[in-house]
């Protein structure tokens, strides 16, 4: 066993301390703007709190709960040197889940791990989260920056959250709400939202495209098209949801698997949705991907959500009323198909039936998609 006369520090093992306060200082504002007067106490604290007084007014809360990441769109960002926007797509990929069930997000924790904490870097990423946070109605109580040198590079970081929610329960959106003749409504994405880009980087890389390249589709580099924060629907579907006159049934958040498999999730068995692409046409990125990478429709289809990013299942005398307050609140939206009697089940792509675990109703993909 040898010694040297050199004193290991935590510094010289690759942790900044003051660079992590650092960077605590210059989010609190972003922070604390997230706030209502259910947050107790201020940033730094070693656990959120959030006064839940106001659920002794339900007759019976519901707590839900969700976490998530952003998966490799972090790569994109991190190579273009923009962290300002991967917070909307962290807020999006955790709340519209919550809001799926009818269920308000109340507040939110994020954890950000990096090879090197560098307190701009990690401030851009916060403001992010905590703009999202505002857009969404929910409150950033609290969250963790690690740095991992060794383990990961300097440029490094990886985000990830969770939030909790409210929904009373004769209120509860789910398969049991959703019946025969139910209109299915498609609430359009932003872009590719935070889901394949696994797929997408292997396309680009292999084209040998670059993120500064213009495509004259798009208006704008490649990378700013990637990186095209994901649209965040929680206040829009909870405005939805308490509109009577739109009667909602339910939502489905088109994430990993598509448009077919997560909407399946919320179909009772017995029922399925008929969903006819001709009612929208696809975005230019989801084109450029499958043209450029010779991506077959099916592969598409079952990993990006092709232009919907939430779905909403109303009742069909709501459909006009839905349509129009998500129109009010510039939600482009539209009806995409019906809910009917499942019908014989078949093999191949354009039929789903039961996905993720949930042995539930079933999707039929008809027609092509328009343009």
């Amino acid at each position: 066993m040898s010694s040297s006369d050199t004193a290991i520090t935590y510094a010289s093992a690759g942790v900044d301390v003051e660079a992590g306060d650092k960077a605590v200082e210059l989010m609190k504002a972003a922070v604390k703007a997230t706030h209502n007067s259910s947050v107790l106490g201020g940033v730094g604290g070693f656990a959120g709190l959030y006064d839940v007084s106001r659920l002794l007014t339900y007759k019976k809360p519901l707590l839900a709960t969700s976490t998530d990441g952003v998966g490799t769109k972090v790569a994109i960002a991190q190579a273009m040197d923009i962290h300002d926007t991967i917070g909307f797509d962290l807020v999006g990929m955790v709340v519209d889940d919550i809001v799926v069930v009818g269920a308000e997000p109340l507040f939110m924790t994020d954890y950000i791990a990096c090879g090197k904490v560098v307190p701009e870097r990690i401030a851009d990423i916060v403001r992010g989260i905590a703009a999202a946070c505002e857009v969404a109605g929910t409150a950033l109580v609290g969250g963790e920056t690690a740095e991992h040198p060794g383990l990961l590079g300097e440029h490094e970081y990886d985000v990830a959250g969770a939030a909790t929610g409210v929904v009373e329960a004769a209120n509860l959106l789910g398969p049991e709400r959703v019946r025969d003749g139910d209109v299915v409504i498609g609430m359009a994405s932003s872009g590719l939202h935070s889901n394949g880009y696994s797929l997408v980087r292997s396309v680009i890389n292999r084209a040998g495209w670059q993120l500064e390249r213009q495509v004259s589709e798009f208006g704008r580099t490649l990378g700013e098209e990637l990186l095209e924060p994901t649209r965040v629907y929680a206040a829009d579907c909870l405005d939805l949801a308490r509109l009577e006159t739109a009667g909602v049934h339910g939502f489905s958040h088109v994430t990993g698997g598509g448009l077919a498999a997560n909407l399946a999730r919320v179909l009772p068995k017995g029922l399925e949705a008929t969903v006819d692409r001709s009612t929208w046409e696809l975005p230019p990125i989801f084109k450029l991907v499958g043209e450029l990478g010779n991506v077959p429709q099916s592969d598409l289809e079952r990993t990006l959500n092709l232009g919907v990013g939430m779905v909403a299942i109303v009742d069909a005398a709501g459909a006009d009323a839905a349509l129009a307050r998500l129109a009010e609140r510039g939600v482009p939206a539209w009806v995409m198909g019906t809910v009917g009697a499942a019908g014989p089940a078949q093999a191949g792509p354009d039929y789903v039936q039961g996905a993720k675990g949930v042995d539930g109703g079933a999707v039929r993909l008809v027609g092509n998609y328009a343009g």
